[in-house]
Formats: structure tokens, C-alpha cells, sequence
């Protein structure tokens, strides 16, 4: 992989010069998607191990990508980002373009995770938000009564047409390499937008939810409409697979997350199955949720690193692949004991039906990038077939 791609330079990952507006015609007329072997030409990433473990189906190596691969920990990233805020360069289809390629020339990973942020959409739209350095996300106007929920119109193509280049451009680059899209889940957008920000306990998120169940009903509602566009966006334009990530929701307990979380989410992902691109599902401490989740409607069950993934696969059950779940943490070890964590869960997921590796939640940002690489390397030795 590396060498294959290069920066943004004047020639596609094939060769072939560019043409003005080449990527976003490309994106608005290749509608084959990633599950389906498209009629005539067929699609670059559809053979990708990635893809085929998503699909349970055999592969040449365990596919490897991490959460959060494209920034934070890498040096080019940080000099790239220099003077530019956060929602800023998530909104520039050159600097997203370039971002999301870095980790993937740097570390030969099986795919690419769209550089983006969980709020976006919700800029997008209008509601007044920032993501203030060493805290994350602030919004303006907390959302506590049914008047607030005036602040979610509907999200519409061009409210994110920055996307849409980006992905298109993206997509000429990374030629065989899937693309993945993501979006927040509804239940952690929701806390954001209750709480003002990010919160250790989520009581005014769940002072609604228990207090005001018919106002939660209708706010998770309107996220998940606001998301699914969000997704929508994304597959159309050219992403091979998307996953909808839900930070908090590991605060809740089943019975709470089963009858006021999961029909949400649940909606979100029906909502781009026709699509057939691989529907991924994480949640950070869900090891109790894992079961429901899946029930929700993914493909691939992500897993943090609190559960091995022979319990998960007992929890969720037949037909889906797993991703996970190497501890971030691992990773500021000895390069020794990187690779005996990694041998225990390449271990526990021998007997799985499909196996994406990742890390258990993000890359931390202080991880050393050499030592990510190191690991996608030893995967893919130790796991050739």
C-alpha cells in the first residue's frame, strides 16, 4: 500500500491524470455497492479483506484498522492542522482528503475511516456548537424542552456537500482500499445536545429520558433522521461501509437502552440496508449492551477491550462479524508484549464466523505511530493464510 498512494498529486491511485470535477462525477454515477458484485465494471474494493470479513467470508488476512487512525497521533497530521480548527478541517475536502490518506500510507491498514467529527452534521443544520480544544463539543443552547427541538431541521446533501467531494475525491485515490463512513449514534448526539457537552454521569440526558419520555422519543426520532441522511450522504458519494459509533452509551443499563435507545438506532441502520454496504456498530463499555446492539440491525459488532471476543460472540450470537478489541493502552508497551495482547486476541477470535482487528476504542493520542505500525504488520503475518 504505501508508495501506491501518494499525496494529493495530479494522477489517481490508477494511474490516470486528473480531470476537473473527475471525483464528484465518479461518486454521483458509481452506485454499485460493496456487498453486491456490481453488473459490468466491478467494484475496486469489493474483493478487499476487508470487505470480506464484514461478510464473513474468507480472506487472505485478518483486515486491520484502528478507530481514530487518521490523526491525533501522527506528526504530519498535527503540522497539517496547525492554525486550523477542528470543525474547520473537517470541512475542507482537501484537508480531509489528505488526513484520512495519512494513516493509511503510513500504517498499510485494510481500509480508511472517513476524517470527520460526530457533530458535524448537527453544524451543519445550524445548531450553534464548537468543539473547544481539551474538552470537545459545546453546544450554545442545551436542548430541555420540546421548544428546543426547533434548533434539528432536516440535514439535506447540500448541507454537507464538502463531504461529498471529499469522499469522491478520496475514492479516486485509495483505488482497492475501502472507504469507511461513520456517524454518531442518536443516544450520544442526544447527550451532547442535553448535557452541553460531554458529561461523567449524563443526569440531565437522563433526567429527560426518564422524565420526559414522549420529548425523548421525539429528539432520538429526529437524530435518527439527521443521521441517516448524514450515512446516506456518505455511501452515495462512495464510502464502502459505514460504522455508527455511540460513545456514551455504555452509561445506560440494558432494560433503559432496549426501550429507549434501540428503536434509534435501530432505525438508523434499516435506514441504509438497502444500500448492502457492511453496517458496523460500536459503543465504548457495552459489554452488557453487546447482545442488543446487535439485535439493532449491524453487520459487525464492534467490541471494546473489556470483553474477549469469544464471550462477545456468545453474546451477540450467530450471523455477524466482530471488530475489535485490542486495549489502546497495549500499545505503550514493549513491542514483546503488544504482540503477546495481540496473539490473545487473534486467539479468542478463532472460532469467529468474520474477524475486522481493531483497537478497543480509539488510538490514544500520544500512542508512538511506529508502534501501529508494527502491529498491523504483525497481524497480517500472523494471521496469512
Amino acid at each position: 500500500m504505501r508508495g501506491r498512494l501518494g499525496g494529493m498529486c495530479g494522477r489517481t491511485a490508477q494511474g490516470h491524470p486528473r480531470r476537473a470535477g473527475h471525483f464528484f462525477i465518479r461518486a454521483k454515477i458509481w452506485r454499485v455497492s460493496a456487498n453486491d458484485r456490481p453488473q459490468g465494471t466491478p467494484s475496486q474494493t469489493y474483493d478487499s479483506a476487508f470487505l470480506k470479513a464484514c461478510r464473513r467470508e474468507p480472506v487472505p488476512h485478518t483486515p486491520v484498522w484502528f478507530m481514530r487512525q487518521a490523526g491525533r497521533s501522527l506528526p504530519e497530521y498535527r503540522k497539517l492542522r496547525e492554525g486550523t480548527q477542528m470543525l474547520e478541517s473537517c470541512m475542507r475536502p482537501d484537508l480531509v482528503t489528505e488526513i484520512t490518506l495519512q494513516p493509511v500510507r503510513r500504517h498499510d491498514v485494510d481500509a480508511a475511516i472517513f476524517f470527520s467529527d460526530i457533530v458535524v452534521p448537527l453544524k451543519a443544520i445550524g445548531v450553534d456548537l464548537d468543539i473547544k480544544p481539551g474538552i470537545g463539543p459545546v453546544v450554545a443552547r442545551p436542548i430541555r424542552s420540546r421548544a428546543d427541538l426547533a434548533q434539528l431541521r432536516d440535514l439535506t446533501p447540500e448541507d454537507v456537500s464538502y463531504v461529498t467531494e471529499a469522499i469522491g475525491m478520496l475514492t479516486g485515490e485509495l483505488g482497492s482500499t475501502p472507504l469507511i463512513g461513520f456517524a454518531g449514534a442518536p443516544f450520544t448526539l442526544a447527550s451532547y445536545l442535553v448535557e452541553g457537552g460531554p458529561s461523567k454521569n449524563h443526569e440531565h440526558t437522563k433526567a429527560l429520558m426518564y422524565g420526559d419520555p414522549e420529548l425523548w422519543a421525539d429528539l432520538l426520532d429526529r437524530l435518527a433522521e439527521i443521521t441517516s441522511a448524514f450515512l446516506k450522504v456518505q455511501i452515495e458519494a462512495g464510502a464502502s461501509a459505514v460504522q455508527l459509533f455511540d460513545s456514551w452509551v455504555g452509561a445506560l443499563a440494558p432494560a433503559d437502552y432496549r426501550r429507549s435507545v434501540m428503536p434509534a438506532s435501530a432505525k438508523v441502520l434499516e435506514s441504509v440496508a438497502s444500500y448492502g454496504v457492511p453496517r458496523i456498530h460500536f459503543g465504548v463499555g457495552t459489554g452488557e449492551l453487546l447482545g442488543l446492539m446487535g439485535e439493532a440491525g449491524a453487520d459487525v459488532m464492534g467490541v471494546d477491550y473489556r470483553v474477549s471476543l469469544d464471550e462477545a460472540v456468545r453474546r451477540v450470537g450467530p450471523g455477524k462479524a466482530l471488530q475489535g478489541n485490542l486495549d489502546p493502552a497495549v500499545l505503550f508497551s514493549t513491542p514483546q508484549a503488544v504482540e503477546a495482547k495481540t496473539d490473545e486476541v487473534l486467539a479468542a477470535a478463532a472460532g469467529l464466523e468474520g474477524h475486522v482487528f481493531n483497537l478497543g476504542h480509539g488510538v490514544l493520542p500520544t500512542t508512538d505511530p511506529d508502534a501501529l505500525t508494527r502491529l498491523v504488520d504483525y497481524v497480517h503475518t500472523r494471521t496469512a493464510r
